[in-house]
């Protein structure tokens, strides 16, 4: 699906994705380099770390700690 009307959950879905794919193409091989650019400190994977680690740190769990928005207290 294409359509402009992606949920929030859609497009951080795709990010991720997208961030994995380029870490596993990005791979440094056995000389230290990464095989697409061929730098030893790749700066694409290094985006690519970056935006999983914002990922992870600002997803909701839905572990009980944050209170629902429509649930009364």
């Amino acid at each position: 699906m294409t359509a402009p009307l992606l949920t929030l959950a859609q497009i951080l879905n795709r990010l991720t994705l997208t961030a994995r794919w380029t870490l596993r193409d990005h791979q440094p091989g056995s000389d230290g380099r990464c095989p697409l650019c061929r730098v030893p400190d790749c700066a694409v994977a290094t985006a690519a770390r970056n935006l999983l680690t914002t990922l992870r740190q600002t997803r909701w769990t839905g572990d009980g700690d944050t209170l629902d928005p429509w649930q009364s207290r």
